[in-house]
């Protein structure tokens, strides 16, 4: 026989099963396929069978001699097995004969003596059983007989073959989860559903333990149990039962499984249906949260009181680790923090707490939500690329994910009035559907506080009526209302007791208010009037400046506002007048002063102007006593015969008259720049080169200090300047850099075109020195300014070079600026055109 184990073979068994002949007693063609064989071939008795894993189960059986109707026999009293084991099929003529049979009692018991059986064969040529003849006498099988059951034999297989397809069919157009197993808790059906709910293939499920492909390991001590509750409480009705599944991948969740028994002819069965009840178990949650919300709500007496009351219900609910609640601020400038809530246990004092936190607009994740007026969920504030305010404090305090969602005015779809965040202690992933249900405890929430802030504003309303009615009492104000008429008749309703302040006297006894009104209006503003009323008439607010003249004489200046507001059929007006008569001679006296500070203004300039004059004056007059010095000195030096005193001093004299010099110079620059009296000389110009030149000469300099000197200088770059006064620019700005950078620091000098609408080139000088205050920046082209870094520093400066410098950018049209270096230092940028000015 052979040597591989068909008998539990796991594909062969599962196929057995879903054939569900092992269910039944009763099949009506293979009792008719039976009956044939014995009518055909003149047997005692004729059989279907089907071998299990350590049995065979008679499925069929006819015949005078019949003792296997249902008969279920061990492996070892039966010769079907052999068919099964080797595929073929079997002939015995005398079973006596044989000496493979003596164990089979019935051979030893004269029932059967002599055997023909043919092999059922399945999908993927697997054997289940067999259609077999038995007789009581040894006798030979013709080969016409052994057709003939082998015809029966192919009856029963394409039974089989429909039973199977059906089956099958069935199982897998059942939408849930659909599985059996015997009673020791092997799988032998597997739909689709299942293997897409779980994971496991119906190759892998079948023959393993139900309790290894659906159950959390902790819990398969328990399954047992189950399946016992089920079997005694009346499994062939069904039990509906809600468990812990897993899936291949370990993810744990709730699952719903009616399962029901069924008695077969190969031992008691369990058919189960699962289905995942996640959502289902999430749905009530949040149900029961949406209660008690609402009922929260219901009995808060605070906003306060509320907001925390739904923070805990939404937190503690889903598992979360805390929540704020945030709250527009009336101005709609900001929001502030009115509630928080944290889980018990849990400290988190370092990002959240109870005490008030207010933020700008846009500031933090309530300014995210309010601003995208959606839900934010940040699902992992570690991977998350969006910078908020506390995020860091967030991530100290061990939270992994935030979720925001915004709190609308009025319901869904009003205006952001608050917003709800919440964070947990692990990754959560986007859930729309989650999101969509916490909208709608949003929606509650945003109710409640409308309504409330409603309540608010009523008694805010009332209190500020009562505080309005007892400022107008104090106030010289006249509050009145008036009613227009027809053709432009006007009546007063009401007045306050602040008309007699205006009108200079009370009214005279008996007289309408408004004719005294318009009585004293002056002759001169009655147009004015005429159309502030033409105005209100027309439904707008309106407002008016006018002259009275009151009963006591005095001309008053009144200022007058309007609002027009319908009762009815009846137009009415409801307006202010006040005393300006002080704002306008303070307007007088404010032009008076204007004008005396404009014609002080014009006298400074004519002083600045002379001072300038003089300063040029000063400056020229002192070159040439200043010359005559340096040139005595320079005879002085070239005599040998001074000690070394007398040449120190001579020293001395020659640097001041010097420094002097340079003043003077840059003065008399200066003056003559600003003045226009200097002309420069522009010409197309190759920057490169004369850049190239100041760095070789200031380069001595600069190693003097150990300064490293980079240039990076576009190549053919050219500008429309003055070559003298270009380099004299230039040599100020590098003179500075290598002057106010400490030994071992940086010079660089860029060039490169810049962009814009007319071509230009970019200079641009940085260092890495002291730098410059930020406040200092304005002030620093001024004359005679010198930056507090380099007072401090104790450098020796005049506080004209940068003064010129920008005097010399400017004659050609340029500009110049200065800004921090990214490290420290300073850059300046100037700017110069590349081509001459056009014509105008």
């Amino acid at each position: 026989m052979s040597t591989v184990d068909h008998f539990h073979d796991r594909s062969r068994l599962q196929v057995l099963h879903a054939t569900g002949l092992l269910r039944v007693t009763n099949v009506p063609l293979l009792d008719r396929v039976t009956r044939l064989a014995v009518r055909w071939l003149d047997t005692s008795v004729a059989m279907v069978s089907l071998i299990t894993a350590d049995r065979q189960v008679v499925i069929s059986a006819s015949g005078p001699a019949d003792p296997w109707t249902v008969q279920h026999s061990p492996l070892s009293q039966s010769l079907c097995q052999h068919i099964v084991a080797t595929g073929t099929p079997l002939i015995v003529p005398d079973a006596r004969a044989d000496q493979r049979w003596r164990e089979v009692e019935a051979v030893d018991g004269g029932q059967l003596l002599s055997y023909a059986g043919m092999p059922l064969h399945a999908e993927g040529d697997q054997v289940l059983g067999a259609v077999c003849v038995i007789d009581d006498r040894p006798r030979h099988w013709s080969v016409e007989q052994l057709g003939t059951l082998e015809d029966l034999a192919a009856m029963v297989e394409a039974e089989i073959a429909v039973r199977l397809a059906h089956a099958q069919a069935a199982l897998d157009r059942v939408p849930e989860a659909a599985m059996s197993f015997d009673a020791a808790g092997a799988v032998m059906a597997w739909n689709s559903a299942a293997e897409r709910l779980f994971g496991w293939s119906p190759i892998e499920a079948l023959g393993r333990p139900a309790e290894e492909l659906i159950c959390p390991p902790r819990l398969h001590a328990g399954w047992e149990e189950v399946l016992h509750r089920v079997w005694e409480e009346g499994g062939a009705s069904g039990q509906r039962l809600e468990l812990t599944a897993v899936d291949r991948t370990g993810r744990e969740f709730p699952a719903e499984m009616l399962v029901r028994t069924a008695a077969g002819n190969d031992g008691l069965l369990y058919d189960a249906l699962l289905h995942d009840i996640t959502d289902q178990k999430r749905l009530g949650m949040l149900r029961q949260v949406q209660q008690t919300v609402v009922q929260t709500l219901a009995e808060a007496a605070s906003s306060r009181e509320a907001a925390v009351g739904v923070l805990a219900a939404v937190t503690g609910a889903l598992g979360w680790t805390c929540g704020e609640y945030w709250q527009v601020r009336p101005d709609r400038g900001g929001m502030t923090r009115i509630a928080s809530w944290t889980r018990p246990g849990r400290e988190v004092a370092v990002f959240t707490g109870d005490e008030p936190v207010t933020f700008a607009p846009g500031q933090g994740l309530p300014g995210l939500v309010r601003d995208g007026g959606r839900a934010v969920w940040a699902a992992d504030l570690s991977a998350d690329d969006r910078d908020f305010a506390r995020k860091p404090e967030a991530m100290r305090a061990g939270l992994r994910a935030a979720i925001g969602l915004p709190v609308c005015s009025g319901g869904e779809a009003g205006e952001t009035g608050g917003v709800l965040a919440f964070f947990t202690d692990t990754v959560q992933e986007p859930d729309e559907d989650l999101v969509t249900l916490l909208d709608g405890i949003c929606a509650h929430v945003g109710r409640y506080m409308e309504r409330r802030r409603a309540e608010e504003l009523a008694l805010e309303l009332a209190e500020s009526r009562r505080h309005f009615e007892q400022v107008v009492a104090q106030l010289d104000d006249d509050v009145w209302t008036i009613e227009l008429g027809p053709h432009g008749c006007v009546r007063s309703v009401d007045v306050s007791s602040n008309l007699a302040k205006l009108l200079g006297g009370p009214l005279p006894a008996g007289a309408d208010p408004s004719e005294v009104f318009m009585r004293q209006i002056h002759p001169g503003d009655r147009r004015a009037i005429a159309a502030f009323l033409d105005v209100v008439s027309a439904g707008r607010r309106a407002e008016t400046e006018y002259r009275l003249i009151g009963l006591d004489g005095v001309t008053r200046w009144i200022w007058m506002r309007g609002m027009p507001r319908r009762e009815g059929d009846r137009a009415l007006v409801d307006g202010i007048s006040t005393d300006i008569t002080e704002r306008h001679r303070l307007a007088e006296e404010r032009e008076r002063l204007l004008a005396a500070e404009q014609e002080q203004v014009r006298r400074l300039r004519e002083l600045d102007r002379m001072k300038d004059e003089l300063m040029a004056l000063v400056t020229h007059e002192l070159r040439n006593p200043i010359g005559a010095v340096r040139g005595y000195t320079e005879l002085l030096l070239d005599d040998e015969e001074l000690t070394d005193g007398q040449r120190a001093f001579a020293d001395v004299i020659d640097r001041k008259s010097a420094h002097m010099q340079s003043l003077v110079d840059d003065l008399l620059d200066l003056a003559r720049l600003e003045a226009g009296h200097v002309g420069i000389d522009p010409r197309p110009l190759a920057l490169t080169g004369l850049l190239r030149e100041v760095l070789d000469d200031h380069r001595p300099a600069a190693e003097a200090k150990d300064l490293a000197v980079g240039a990076e200088l576009a190549q053919g770059a050219r500008v429309h300047a003055d070559p003298v006064r270009l380099r004299q620019m230039i040599d100020n700005l590098l003179s500075n850099a290598i002057k106010y950078t400490p030994p071992g620091g940086t010079v660089t000098v860029t060039v490169r075109p810049a962009g814009g609408a007319t071509a230009s080139v970019m200079i641009e000088i940085a260092d890495t020195g002291i730098g410059i205050p930020a406040e200092e920046y304005g002030r620093l082209f001024s004359r005679f300014f010198r930056a507090s870094t380099a007072k401090d520093a104790g450098i020796q400066g005049t506080g004209l070079g940068l003064a010129v410098t920008k005097a010399i950018v400017d004659a050609h049209g340029g500009t110049i600026t200065a800004a921090p270096r990214d490290g420290g230092g300073t850059v300046f940028t100037v700017r110069l055109p590349a081509d001459p000015p056009e014509p105008g």
